[in-house]
């Protein structure tokens, strides 16, 4: 499909020194294979999803692990459960040979409760999103993200002062459209986007969820998608999500868990460890590639989507989701991000905490800040004794705004 580097290949390669097996995670066609290839291009390579490949590995799995017991790439890694468990025995045979297996899996729903059944220990787990920005341009993880491999009480506001852009405002502006999956975004015809887009989403439904989920409302399922996509980036009000679309409560939780399985959408919880009483508890979300959610809205050109009424939300998603990707390419573990929220208004669009410690930030589409925009990010930063707060936002220029407050134009993330 391409040949461009990816952020995790330092972090997959490390962890094949630790552990006997590795599964890459991610959303369909977003450069598993690929990826899998390009790390261990002399290996083995077997794809669940070729009837040939299935019978040969699922028919007599002794004989199969006697012929390949090592060195070897299994595509599509859900399709065959008991996998997980046949090979907890052949690693368990020989604990110390490290760096055997390497999987892929599209659909988290089954696969990491077999994973955590059998494997636990002994396998590294990743998570590949669709193309970062910087990947897609064929660039460097962008320096902000060393700003998470130490305390943030020795981040100084110089070091992010120095911080100059990675990428140019069309190109943030041209992944922002049109979103990371390799294939499409890589072809320079803006046809077969579109029609790439369209395939992709029809075979998500009538095809993965299909098969996932048989007796699951294809048609319900797919109008929930296309609300989802408008939703992006917003909160999520189950009950009224579900009175839309004449749904029950629970059938939204379900399908809220199905999209998130799938990894077409990620749930962000609320930051509960305020000492407010008024804070909303209810999840956030979005889309995790914005090409694909402004793809469902109809909006295909820049045009489009510079006058689409819930463009901050959208952009907030995108920018979210660029800064997850950058920070789950580093060394960093044991972290998480949060959105804040009161029921008064005040609003924190991403809280990470982690090693690092509290980093709060706000996501703005236009590119000049007023005061009263990042009140609650000063008042949170204040009340919490943080040693910063940032700004995200389409302005050309880093620079302090407030006390503690620092201004990042989204090309630096």
């Amino acid at each position: 499909m391409n040949d461009k580097k990816r952020n995790l290949e330092k972090k997959i390669n490390e962890l094949l020194i630790f552990f006997p097996v590795v599964i890459i995670l991610g959303v369909r066609q977003c450069g598993k294979t690929t990826l899998a290839k390009m790390l261990r291009p002399n290996w083995h390579y077997f794809d669940l999803e070729r009837s040939r490949d299935f019978d040969f590995v699922t028919r007599d799995f002794d004989f199969y692990i006697k012929e390949y017991s090592h060195s070897v790439i299994i595509d599509e890694a859900q399709r065959y459960p008991v996998l997980f468990q046949e090979l907890r025995s052949v690693i368990d045979r020989d604990r110390k040979h490290k760096n055997r297996f390497l999987l892929t899996g599209s659909s988290s729903l089954d696969l990491i409760k077999n994973v955590s059944e059998s494997l636990a220990g002994r396998v590294g787990l990743v998570e590949l999103g669709t193309f970062k920005a910087n990947e897609k341009f064929a660039l460097g993880l962008p320096d902000f993200y060393k700003i998470f491999t130490k305390d943030l009480n020795n981040t100084t506001i110089d070091f992010l002062k120095s911080l100059g852009p990675e990428i140019s405002h069309d190109q943030l502006m041209q992944t922002f459209l049109k979103g990371g999956y390799p294939e499409p975004v890589l072809e320079k015809d803006n046809r077969f986007y579109d029609i790439w887009m369209e395939n992709y989403l029809q075979t998500y439904i009538q095809r993965d969820i299909r098969t996932l989920f048989p007796r699951l409302d294809l048609v319900k399922y797919q109008r929930f998608v296309s609300m989802l996509s408008a939703l992006s980036g917003t909160i999520i009000n189950r009950s009224q999500v579900g009175r839309s679309l004449d749904i029950s409560e629970k059938a939204i939780r379900d399908y809220l868990q199905i999209a998130e399985g799938s990894y077409i959408w990620r749930n962000t919880p609320s930051y509960e460890k305020s000492t407010s009483k008024s804070v909303v508890k209810m999840p956030k979300g979005n889309i995790r590639d914005s090409g694909l959610a402004n793809f469902i809205q109809g909006i295909t050109k820049r045009k489009q989507l510079l006058n689409y009424p819930n463009v901050g939300a959208a952009f907030e998603a995108f920018i979210s989701e660029e800064i997850i990707k950058g920070i789950q390419a580093t060394e960093i573990v044991n972290w998480n991000h949060y959105y804040f929220r009161t029921r008064n208004g005040a609003e924190i669009d991403m809280i990470l905490e982690g090693p690092f410690g509290t980093l709060p930030i706000e996501i703005k589409f236009g590119s000049a800040i007023k005061q009263r925009q990042i009140q609650t990010l000063k008042n949170f930063v204040y009340k919490n004794n943080l040693p910063l707060g940032i700004v995200i936002n389409n302005s050309d220029d880093v620079q302090l705004v407030a006390d503690r407050i620092i201004q990042l134009p989204g090309t630096c993330i």
